[in-house]
């Protein structure tokens, strides 16, 4: 790979976790100075705890990215380091599906409450967008272990 494409999708990752992590700092720093109704707290709160609780794996699988950059600039590509990030990144990508899952009987009744039918879609979408990358990142997981193991074969008839 290129040295500026690596940089261009290492400046990416970074430009990625900036909003996320500044939009959780702002958020928790709101909510503290503007408590919800409390009529409401028992739906928003854990909506709110939900969300804040993606910002940690969303971070990690980015770092994993992340270093999983700099190990194809190392021309470590093919190896057993990158088949470990990309594993790390398929985890954290499960569980920001799992959690936005678990909030999502919160949104439905938020969605009730304001007949609001369209919430529910916009709750489901980073369930599937996280699905999504979790089953692409172990598809390359596979098909990363597979090249190794057809590498390492080679070198040893060769």
């Amino acid at each position: 790979m290129e040295r500026g494409s690596s940089l261009f999708l290492k400046a990416a990752v970074i430009l990625m976790a900036l909003p996320v992590l500044g939009g959780a700092g702002f958020a928790i720093s709101f909510l503290l100075r503007n408590p919800v109704n409390p009529d409401y707290a028992l739906i928003l709160y854990p909506i709110f705890i939900g969300v804040l609780l993606t910002v940690i794996p969303f971070v990690f699988a980015l770092y994993q990215s992340f270093k999983l950059l700099n190990y194809i600039d190392g021309k470590k590509a093919f190896s057993d380091l990158s088949v470990k990030a990309l594993k790390k990144i398929k985890l954290a990508a499960f569980s920001i599906s799992l959690v936005y899952a678990v909030i999502l009987p919160f949104v439905y009744i938020v969605a009730e409450i304001d007949d609001a039918p369209g919430l529910i879609f916009v709750g489901m979408v980073p369930i599937f967008a996280a699905l999504v990358v979790g089953v692409f990142a172990a598809v390359l997981q596979k098909l990363l272990n597979e090249a190794i193991n057809i590498k390492s074969e080679n070198d040893l008839t060769v």
